[in-house]
């Protein structure tokens, strides 16, 4: 390697492009075998550094999102259950719904794919550029009833409210105390026409009131919920909340 090409990497990596200067050599190598034009190389230096980016960009979101397993959407087994089609998984991973800032509840009893379809979409969510953030029901309740004393809670409930999508795993998986139920509202509230929300719950949303312990939260709650969302009923058909906008 000639010194001149050794000052332009450490030139680079004054930049802030080391990855770049790494791979310079062999960039300009393959500049020289294939007689690149010097826009070709510029072209070639710049896409190396973007793609790079882009990829510590996803690295970094995925880890902000704490998933409990890499589980994408083509490892979901679409024939093995009748509650979605093919057509309308299609649907789902396109992502239009998260633009609008609907919200999907999925229903079912354990082991019927409704984690792994969260995660599938939120997986997708990453790769398209959105900020997601999983969590399961109890670790948020934990997350919000130690935020006033604990920094990392803290920090944890402020990505959850700068996320674009936002995933509570296991709603409704035990009942609520009346704080509890009114620190939810607060974030439900918070995330209203803010953000997308995925819930999956192996109660539906009738039954929730009892759960919650307080009419007026529940409804509140619901309200903010529903507006626009689709249920779907992982143990059988998709069902539609009645004067509820709908995806499908």
């Amino acid at each position: 390697m000639n010194q001149t090409v050794k000052e332009l990497q450490s030139q680079f990596k004054q930049l802030r492009l080391a990855e770049t200067a790494e791979e310079l050599p062999k960039l300009l190598r393959e500049a020289e075998q294939v007689s690149w034009t010097y826009l070709e190389l510029l072209e070639a230096i710049t896409h190396f550094e973007l793609n790079k980016r882009e990829e510590k960009s996803i690295e970094r979101r995925m880890k902000w999102a704490r998933f409990p397993y890499h589980k994408t959407l083509m490892e979901f087994q679409v024939k093995e259950q009748n509650a979605l089609s093919e057509r309308q998984l299609t649907q789902l991973q396109e992502l239009n719904w998260l633009e609008q800032q609907y919200n999907l509840i999925l229903l079912g009893p354990p082991g019927v794919g409704k984690t792994h379809l969260s995660v599938g979409l939120g997986i997708e969510a990453i790769q398209k550029g959105f900020q997601v953030y999983f969590v399961t029901m109890g670790e948020l309740l934990h997350l919000l009833k130690t935020q006033e004393f604990t920094h990392k809670s803290q920090v944890q409930i402020k990505r959850l409210q700068a996320s674009d999508l936002v995933i509570i795993d296991d709603l409704m998986y035990m009942a609520m105390d009346q704080r509890e139920a009114n620190l939810f509202f607060q974030v439900i509230n918070h995330l209203y026409e803010r953000s997308s929300i995925i819930l999956t719950s192996n109660k539906s949303p009738e039954e929730w009131g009892e759960l919650m312990g307080d009419e007026g939260i529940t409804t509140a709650i619901l309200d903010r919920l529903l507006h626009r969302v689709e249920v779907v009923s992982m143990n059988g058909d998709s069902y539609r909340m009645k004067n509820r906008q709908n995806l499908f």
